[in-house]
């Protein structure tokens, strides 16, 4: 029996098996489920189980998981995919007859109205549809989401939304990675939906001004229609389908959607969520150090 963290190479997987090693549990207790074995040889060597596996590939999930496991299921990253890759993950580990099946889902879980919600919608479904033990852990956005994008904020001198004078209550990746440990390591999470977010809900003109104070520089909120918003994300070269999510996104917090403070991720991690002004300084220091 094992605590098992799967896309455990990712910037979320990391921060929660770092999580379980600070609260002391065993390496060997555990595993992490991985597409690229390369990619985490340090956790290898640390005496962490590897157990190589792909959500796109369900033959290989046959060995991710056992009976008695805990496991944390990370939502995939390949918006339109995911539906597929998790019932490949819910089959998996309901064979194996797994002891309980955390899953990072979206705030809002059936209530949210907006694209990016759809799959982890289905997801969660899926999790009851299978009889699986589960906790929903329904993660609001990250401060990350903004702050690992700073670079051209920097250089435009604006932070550029088309969310209005919506709020954001974000939080810390490290934030909800705490939150998902304390499920793992904890006791009475089975059954249990948490609606996760930050303490604090900030519009985009208050970010803008915060990245301001720090940085030294001017800068502005330029609030622009959705139109405009798509052009400036595929001219700055993501994909149009993944650009048009991200514009749909900000029209739901200018509904309110990510707004709010329901103060179940401070419960659960036993600490104020990150504030986030820190989150703006740790990108601001990471720029610094790289210019």
């Amino acid at each position: 029996m094992s605590i098992v963290v799967t896309g455990a190479t990712g910037h979320l997987g990391r921060l929660v098996i770092e999580g379980l090693l600070a609260a002391r549990v065993p390496a060997g207790d555990i595993a992490a489920v991985v597409r690229d074995k390369a990619k985490a040889a340090d956790l290898a060597e640390r005496g962490i189980e590897l157990r190589i596996a792909d959500y796109s590939a369900p033959e290989t999930l046959a060995g991710a998981f056992a009976a008695g496991d805990r496991v944390l299921m990370i939502s995939g990253s390949e918006v339109g995919q995911r539906v597929p890759q998790h019932r490949a993950v819910v089959d998996a580990a309901s064979t194996a007859g797994v002891a309980l099946l955390a899953y990072t889902g979206v705030l809002g879980g059936p209530d949210a109205d907006f694209d990016l919600a759809a799959e982890h919608k289905v997801t969660e479904q899926l999790i009851l549809d299978s009889g699986l033990p589960y906790t929903f852990l329904r993660n609001g956005w990250y401060h990350e989401n903004y702050t690992e994008h700073l670079a051209p904020v920097l250089e435009h001198g604006a932070v550029v939304a088309s969310a209005g004078e919506g709020r954001v209550a974000s939080a810390s990746r490290a934030d909800y990675a705490a939150a998902a440990v304390a499920v793992l390591t904890g006791e009475g999470h089975e059954g249990q939906v948490y609606e996760l977010s930050g303490d604090v809900a900030w519009s985009f003109a208050e970010y803008a001004a915060e990245v301001a104070a720090q940085s030294g520089q001017a800068i502005s909120y330029a609030n622009v229609p959705a139109e405009q918003h798509l052009a400036v994300l595929t001219g700055a070269g993501l994909p149009e389908p993944l650009a048009a999510v991200l514009v749909d996104v900000d029209a739901a917090v200018a509904r309110g959607r990510l707004a709010g403070t329901t103060g179940e991720l401070a419960r659960l991690i036993g600490r104020p969520t990150t504030p986030i002004s820190e989150a703006v300084a740790a990108a601001l220091e990471g720029l610094n150090r790289r210019s």
